[in-house]
């Protein structure tokens, strides 16, 4: 259990930090605000998912 949620932490992580990157390469080739406030939901729903998931495992070591 501990290691799917590592894994699954990790991937929220990493998708965050994907969708960070889409939006500042978005903002610097000049695109559309549209898209850039899409990513920015995107980003912060991600990083919410990802700390929840890493709080859950945290409450897991724990115990």
């Amino acid at each position: 259990m501990q290691t799917a949620l590592t894994l699954l932490v990790a991937l929220a992580m990493f998708a965050t930090l994907g969708v960070l990157f889409a939006g500042l390469i978005g903002m610097a080739r000049g695109g559309s605000a549209q898209t850039s406030n899409r990513l920015m939901r995107y980003r912060i729903l991600l990083q919410f998912v990802a700390l929840v998931l890493f709080g859950i495992l945290m409450l897991l070591l724990k115990g």
